[in-house]
């Protein structure tokens, strides 16, 4: 552990074991200092992130229990404060999983936003149920199922379902001559169309990460290794065809929650998460390590504040989140 530290300017995981966010207490306490689940202290602060600070404060916004904002409005119209969105947060933020309203929010969106047909997930669901087919993508689809998994529905049949479109329906394409035919292709030309989404691979690979190692059948490792390829053979946030070019300079701010963005962060984490290192990530962990302060904090950039139900730090301070997760990247890389 005293070798990667090595690297940080001064070492705040003191910082982080503050009382007053429970959610970066909780993922330091057991990504970082590597404490057992059945510690009493990674237990108790569990218990707090139900208890204080955001959760308890996203969850008294709730609706009948189990939606925000109109039930119909779960994703476009309410974008940040519908279902979908509340969901991805609670989840970045440990949330647990066997509480009742978490547990009926879950159900909510397996009810009218997963595609009965396929099995991907729909940004807008039809009068008797389920979401329309027509509107299955892939970014959407790769943050329920992350969602779900860490919520501790891996088991149920309709994640299953949700991973099997992941592994049969997202491509990795990279500048085709003419876009692919079909469904769901023809219909979503921003996320397939002649060079795949990047967002939409990250997010199926953040999904697919979060399967335990001795879950994950061959054809979802199969993905994965095609997914980590696509990635990084851009070099993380590069036009894998000029990597003198970055492909959006968004990608290099920094931001929690990442919603349906990413950035160079986040998609190093995943990567990280899966093992993986490679000589082609080095430019992007050293753009990690260059972003560092003196006081080995790193600054929140990018932010929807505003646009959530409950703010989440603030845009241009010091931010928890992001130096916990870049903590966890310079500790297994």
């Amino acid at each position: 552990m005293s070798n990667w530290k090595s690297v940080l300017n001064s070492d705040p995981v003191k910082w982080l074991l503050e009382a007053d966010n429970p959610s970066v207490r909780y993922f330091t306490l057991r990504d970082i200092l590597e404490c057992s689940e059945n510690d009493p202290g990674l237990k108790k602060t569990k218990r707090e992130i139900m208890e204080m600070e955001i959760v308890p404060k996203i969850l008294a916004k709730q609706k009948a229990g189990c939606y925000w904002e109109k039930p119909e409005d779960f994703y476009i119209r309410t974008k940040y404060k519908g279902t979908v969105w509340q969901l991805i947060i609670l989840a970045e933020l440990g949330a647990d999983g066997k509480d009742e309203r978490i547990e009926k929010a879950c159900e909510f969106i397996l009810e009218y936003s997963q595609d009965r047909i396929s099995g991907g997930f729909s940004y807008l669901g039809t009068k008797n149920g389920g979401g329309f087919h027509s509107k299955v993508i892939p970014c959407l689809t790769g943050n329920m199922i992350w969602s779900l998994i860490r919520f501790g529905h891996l088991g149920d049949h309709r994640v299953q379902k949700g991973i099997n479109w992941i592994v049969k329906y997202q491509r990795f394409d990279d500048g085709l001559k003419e876009a692919p035919k079909g469904w769901p292709y023809d219909k979503a030309e921003s996320c397939w169309g002649k060079h795949t989404c990047h967002m939409g691979v990250v997010k199926a690979l953040k999904a697919l990460a979060e399967i335990p190692d001795g879950k994950r059948s061959e054809n979802i490792k199969e993905i994965i290794d095609k997914g980590a390829e696509y990635i990084l053979s851009h070099h993380i946030y590069k036009k894998s065809h000029d990597l003198t070019k970055v492909s959006k300079p968004g990608w290099l701010r920094f931001g929690f929650p990442n919603m349906a963005n990413t950035d160079a962060l986040e998609i190093l984490g995943i990567l990280a998460k899966l093992g993986y290192k490679d000589k082609r990530m080095e430019e992007a962990i050293n753009l990690v390590k260059s972003k560092q302060g003196k006081n080995g904090r790193w600054m929140l950039e990018h932010t929807y504040n505003g646009r959530f139900q409950v703010n989440i730090e603030r845009k241009g301070k010091p931010s928890k989140w992001i130096t916990l997760n870049a903590l966890k990247i310079l500790k297994k890389l």
